[in-house]
């Protein structure tokens, strides 16, 4: 038996996110049908990151065992074949030990938030960005989200049917840039609560459009509390760039 590591980018748009689920189709489940396909076997395909529904992701990995002898391209292709019709693409397909685990395994997750800031709605990137409207000053946002970094209780960016055992991470790296008319915001960690980045974006827009200070943001860290902080900004923009490995 081989365990076989992918590397994953899909465009989230009508999928319940990663984890298969009875309603509605899943990134798990059609990569899990695409193996069986390919090879006849039924596996569980194990992902670094369960993403809700409407996420995306730029470099997903996930592993899976299967008994027939192969090599790394002809199982790359022969998925790729078999998810052709849909929005999911495997980019790369590595033999790995028997001891990786993509989930348990991974030492360092990022996730990139992307906002279009202007009056016009998107045309071409609808359902890929959360669009603000109004002008956000992305300056005051970065430097407002230098009080959520390091090892903190997040309750108030948790949300309410998290299964984490306990609230408390750490935050390596939260940046935030304007990029023409985005504005990129950058989260990298070794693990997140759920909702954890949409919600700090939801707050950190409030940063943007003058309604709150850094601050403000400091004390709806402190009053651990999911009311004290802003709202939960939509999947639409929410990417999951890449997973390291120790």
């Amino acid at each position: 038996m081989t365990r076989w590591r992918i590397t994953v980018e899909y465009d989230g748009t009508g999928y319940v996110g990663w984890q298969r689920q009875d309603n509605g189709p899943s990134i798990q489940q059609s990569l899990e049908e695409a193996v069986y396909k390919f090879c006849g076997e039924t596996v569980r395909v194990f992902g670094a990151g369960r993403t809700d529904a409407g996420v995306h992701a730029l470099g997903q990995v996930a592993h899976f065992d299967i008994d027939r002898e192969t090599r790394p391209d002809t199982v790359r292709d022969a998925l790729n074949a078999h998810l052709r019709e849909q929005l999911i693409s495997v980019l790369a397909v590595e033999e790995a030990s028997a001891v990786f685990n993509a989930r348990t395994s991974a030492r360092e997750r990022v996730y990139l938030y992307r906002i279009l800031n202007r009056r016009p709605q998107p045309a071409l990137e609808n359902a890929r960005v959360w669009h603000v409207g109004i002008p956000l000053d992305a300056e005051a946002m970065h430097e407002a989200a230098q009080r959520l970094v390091g090892k903190h209780d997040f309750t108030s960016f948790r949300a309410s049917m998290c299964q984490a055992k306990s609230p408390v991470k750490t935050l390596d790296a939260l940046s935030v840039e304007r990029s023409g008319e985005e504005i990129h915001i950058y989260a990298r960690a070794r693990s997140f609560l759920h909702h954890q980045v949409r919600n700090i974006v939801g707050t950190l827009e409030r940063v943007g459009a003058g309604k709150w200070t850094g601050d403000d943001i400091l004390a709806a860290l402190e009053a651990k509390d999911r009311s004290a902080a802003g709202p939960t900004a939509p999947s639409d923009g929410l990417y999951l760039v890449s997973v390291g490995y120790g």
